[in-house]
């Protein structure tokens, strides 16, 4: 009989007012476990960057896809997020028979899908897909950081920090911040 694949996924970056959100899609290979895989919040930058590595050597598949600024602010967050998810699983090489998905929203695919609250700290696949997508957008956050300096995107990721809430203040909107989101848009 034939075991059925199961796909872990997950986004990171629905929160923040600037840069795009990041979706993952992992399937775990049984065979090549992982240690330490938990929730991509609950683990440090250290951790993070070493289990990417582990997870993109030893997992039978695994795919990062985003939504854009410009997307988030046509279509709202959730859909971007479900959308980013979308072509994620979209791009993994082996199709699945199940994805598992983090929360309460599933992306709409052609194969059997389901949402599972906290599925990050329940599910070791969506806690590989919540570790991709985190590192994949703060790398992209650290870009941002270097293409507009005097924002801090280093320090704070794009999150509506105090620090950030007074750099958008002194400097403005830049092009990567997120003009639907009410924070950003009462500064417009």
């Amino acid at each position: 009989m034939n075991e059925l694949i199961v796909c872990g996924v997950d986004e990171a970056g629905r929160g923040p007012l600037a840069g795009a959100v990041y979706a993952a899609a992992v399937i775990l290979n049984p065979a090549r476990p992982i240690a330490g895989l938990a929730d991509s919040k609950k683990l440090s930058e250290k951790k993070r960057d070493a289990l990417t590595l582990e997870i993109k050597q030893h997992a039978l598949a695994w795919a990062i896809a985003s939504s854009t600024v410009e997307e988030i602010d046509s279509i709202n967050i959730l859909q971007a997020s479900l959308l980013a998810m979308r072509r994620a699983v979209e791009q993994l090489v082996i199709q699945p028979h199940k994805l598992l998905v983090d929360g309460l929203h599933c992306p709409q695919v052609s194969m059997m899908v389901e949402a599972i609250v906290d599925g990050d700290s329940k599910v070791e696949a969506i806690s590989a897909a919540s570790i991709l997508a985190k590192t994949a957008r703060d790398k992209e956050l650290y870009a941002l950081d270097q293409q507009y300096p005097h924002y801090g995107f280093a320090k704070h990721k794009g999150y509506p920090t105090a620090l950030h809430m007074a750099m958008l203040i002194e400097h403005g909107v830049s092009p990567v911040h997120r003009r639907s989101y009410a924070p950003v848009r009462k500064l417009l």
